[in-house]
């Protein structure tokens, strides 16, 4: 893939962004790519804990585990995507690339359309027992193996764009790097070779800019009164055009509310990016010093200046494992003294089980996002609130002992203070997390196409 095949501008539009986002963002940006004449749509619906969630419920039935809106998402333009050409990339595979797969096939014959070219991507699961043992070693972790539940690479868009290259109607993959879900169908489209540096870091960031959706145009950004952003409710999903050189625009599905402009890509261009001169991913380590970022019309902006250096060595991987359960219970109270009183039912809680296991007391209407673990800024003179609602979590390995939570708020109804009200109470394992990075030779990654199975 080192010769140029077209100069034609590759147009991919993203439609979603994890798992659990909106799922009519797909129809206008589709509407939009047939009017360009085609491109790649991309759905990213993976976060650091999804796929740890989606191999729960692979364990609980082996034909689940990708992605559970997946009918909403490509149901309703698949269709119009197989008619028109336009190439679906996505990690919506999870835990289960496979299913996915096979879930898709059933979607277009349930519609009568032809028998799509799905290729499923592998490589990022590194859950068999040798890979288990080298990464808890990496990690320096006593944690035992049983626990974990799911251990993911973050891999890279080479297999992506060869699947496109050998005619995939639909790529299907589990933890890849987002921005990759971009990259690969441009390293495709014209023929880049992996180790140009500069197109490798055009492209990264050309999908850095879709990764979060509708961030870019306007989402995030929006603070009324401030930064005003129209039509919110039908706020769309952005499309960006790629050109052979690697520049490219950024630009909004047509019919939609939001905003794209400087301020809106500044905002993006620069999010979770630690070091904008050593931006880190697996295709390249992208560099964004040099950036500009300009208006090219309404909701459109131009991006120049990005370059890019060779990529790391190594690849990072997500071990996610069990740690126990987590308990959430909460009560309201209203009125004369709420805050008062929610802080003195907090309080009667902690003295009652705070000794079994730490716990956070949140006054939701008082102090909750800047509150701290230890409970230290609760007593520093909070402003007077009539409408608190107290939350008490906390984590535990035993079951038993998380619950003393539910049961302790649940028992504030009557042992008081006066007037709580509006229990609710959860449980739910918990899942923690560990990074590491390993080198590349140790995940071995490859990509198939698949066969439909009728039932």
């Amino acid at each position: 893939m080192n010769k140029t095949k077209t100069e034609t501008p590759l147009y991919v539009g993203c439609a979603t962004v994890f798992s659990g986002d909106r799922t009519d963002g797909a129809g206008p940006v589709v509407d939009t790519l047939i009017r360009l004449g085609g491109g790649v749509l991309n759905f990213e619906t993976l976060a650091e804990r999804t796929l740890a969630l989606a191999q729960i419920e692979k364990r609980k039935n082996p034909q689940m585990g990708y992605e559970p809106l997946l009918d909403d998402l490509v149901g309703p333009v698949l269709k119009r995507c197989l008619e028109h050409k336009i190439q679906i990339v996505s990690n919506f595979g999870a835990a289960n690339p496979q299913a996915a797969a096979q879930r898709i096939f059933a979607l277009a014959r349930m519609q009568g359309l032809r028998v799509p070219r799905i290729a499923v991507v592998h490589g990022d699961d590194l859950t068999q027992p040798e890979q288990l043992k080298f990464l808890l070693k990496k990690l320096g972790t006593d944690i035992d193996p049983s626990r974990v539940v799911s251990a993911n690479a973050y891999i890279g868009a080479y297999e992506i764009a060869q699947a496109l290259n050998d005619g995939a109607d639909v790529v299907v993959t589990g933890r890849v790097s987002d921005p990759s879900l971009t990259l690969g169908p441009a390293i495709a489209h014209f023929g880049w070779a992996m180790d140009d540096w500069h197109k490798m870091g055009c492209g990264t960031m050309a999908g850095h800019m879709l990764e979060c959706g509708t961030q870019v145009s306007g989402g995030y950004y929006c603070v009324p009164g401030q930064k005003p952003v129209p039509d919110m409710h039908r706020i769309g999903f952005p499309i960006a055009e790629i050109r052979a050189d690697g520049s490219f625009s950024v630009f909004k599905a047509d019919n939609t509310g939001g905003r794209v402009d400087d301020r809106t890509g500044r905002e993006q261009i620069l999010y979770e990016v630690h070091d904008p001169a050593k931006y880190l991913t697996p295709d390249v380590t992208a560099d964004i010093t040099q950036v500009t970022i300009q208006s090219e019309g309404k909701d459109r902006i131009r991006v120049d200046g990005v370059t890019g250096h060779a990529r790391p060595a190594e690849l990072k991987v997500n071990v996610c494992y069990d740690n126990g359960y987590l308990a959430e219970a909460e009560i309201s109270y209203a009125g004369f003294q709420a805050r008062e009183r929610a802080a003195l039912a907090g309080e009667t809680v902690r003295k009652r089980i705070g000794h079994l296991l730490p716990l956070r007391i949140d006054l939701i209407g008082a102090i909750s996002i800047f509150g701290d673990d230890a409970g230290e800024l609760m007593g520093r003179g909070l402003p007077e609130s009539r409408d608190v609602r107290l939350r008490v979590a906390g984590v535990h390995l035993q079951k038993e002992v998380a619950e003393k939570i539910l049961r302790d708020v649940t028992s504030l109804y009557c042992c008081g203070p006066a007037g709580g009200g509006g229990v609710r109470t959860s449980l739910r394992p918990r899942l923690d997390t560990l990074s590491c990075t390993i080198p590349r030779e140790a995940v071995p990654c490859g990509y198939r196409f698949v066969e439909e199975q009728r039932p």
